[in-house]
């Protein structure tokens, strides 16, 4: 386990000899933690927690995910996508058509998106988490600078994995009956999907969506030139920044409320509890988002933007336009976040 290093205690016979000197090397090294101080905070094991999560949640529960994708591009206009009665009758089709494979299209990029996403996401929030602690693990920040920490590490992690994002969605929508042979439409695999992709679409249609994860925060900041041809992805980081904060918070208050340390370990049971909580007010929060990034992900789907998807959502389908897929997605995200969670919280406790 990563450990923060302290400068050596000063003896009073060091400081007698040598006084000139230590002062200078004082300063420097005072400019030094002031411009870099941050990293003292970066603890590799967080990545690795959230790598191990990321991955094992996804290689459990990936049908469910594909099944949400599935619903929440089902626009009931686009012949081309398969109807579905419910989750019971999704999964039994998709098993009857595409077989047990065709339950996992699209699961590598799953496996890596969640792997990095999960992993990333957790070093970054804790490593702003405890700068802002100054290396008090024990002193609350309430849900304001929770959320904020939580808001900055989503729009680092999205930077960096949106392109694995749009290739798995685009997986998962790659029916038998919607890729023919030799037609140049469909993707083989990971790296395919993302060749095709940049060589059809360039570098903005590995980022398709990516705004609106970050809509929401570059709002609040007035930061609207930003989002002129950037826009829907970012808005999502809006529900791992409410999710964390809500889990953050619980933990600090349940500890306080039994007189422990916030940072005071919990069993397992409490972890599991405290995870889908947050989760569900998340979710039910931000779900929205969800089918609107998938359906202009989806690449037999054409919307000039999120606002016209909006638009199209709202004029053809109403409020529940906004929620299919809702029941796989709760299916789906409430074991996968406690898992994840439970796995991070046990890693880093040992």
């Amino acid at each position: 386990m990563a450990t923060t290093l302290k400068p050596p205690h000063k003896t009073a016979a060091a400081a007698a000899s040598a006084a000139t000197a230590t002062a200078g090397a004082a300063a420097a090294g005072a400019a030094g933690s002031g411009s870099f101080g941050w990293l003292a905070h970066v603890k590799y094991e967080h990545l690795m927690a959230g790598v191990s999560g990321g991955v094992t949640s996804t290689l459990l529960l990936h049908p469910l995910d594909l099944i949400k994708i599935r619903f929440a591009v089902n626009d009931g206009r686009t012949a081309s996508v398969p109807q579905y009665r419910g989750l019971t009758s999704a999964f039994l089709t998709i098993f009857r058509q595409e077989g047990f494979r065709g339950l996992y299209k699209g699961v590598t990029p799953n496996m890596w998106g969640s792997g990095s996403a999960w992993g990333f996401y957790f070093m970054f929030y804790n490593t702003i988490k405890t700068w802002i602690q100054d290396g008090n693990t024990a002193q609350p920040l309430g849900p304001s600078l929770h959320m904020l920490a939580a808001a900055e590490a989503g729009v680092l992690t999205l930077a960096m994995t949106n392109p694995i994002w749009v290739v798995k969605t685009r997986l998962c929508l790659q029916c038998d009956d919607r890729v023919k042979a030799g037609t140049g439409t469909g993707y083989a695999g990971m790296m395919d999907g993302l060749t095709k992709i940049y060589r059809t679409e360039g570098i903005r249609g590995l980022y398709r969506v990516c705004a609106t994860e970050c809509c929401s925060w570059l709002q609040k900041l007035n930061c609207l030139f930003l989002l002129q041809g950037f826009v829907p992805g970012m808005f999502g980081v809006s529900h791992g920044a409410l999710q964390f904060m809500t889990y953050e918070e619980m933990k600090n208050k349940y500890n306080q409320k039994r007189k422990r340390p916030i940072d005071a370990k919990l069993t397992t049971a409490e972890y599991l509890t405290f995870a889908a909580v947050s989760k569900l007010i998340a979710a039910a929060a931000t779900y929205p988002y969800q089918v609107i990034r998938a359906r202009l992900q989806d690449q037999n789907h054409s919307y000039k933007g999120a606002w016209d998807c909006v638009k199209l959502t709202w004029r053809y389908e109403r409020v529940s336009g906004f929620y299919k897929g809702l029941m796989p997605y709760l299916v789906h995200v409430t074991p996968n976040i406690c898992l994840v969670m439970l796995i991070y919280e046990k890693f880093t406790n040992h």
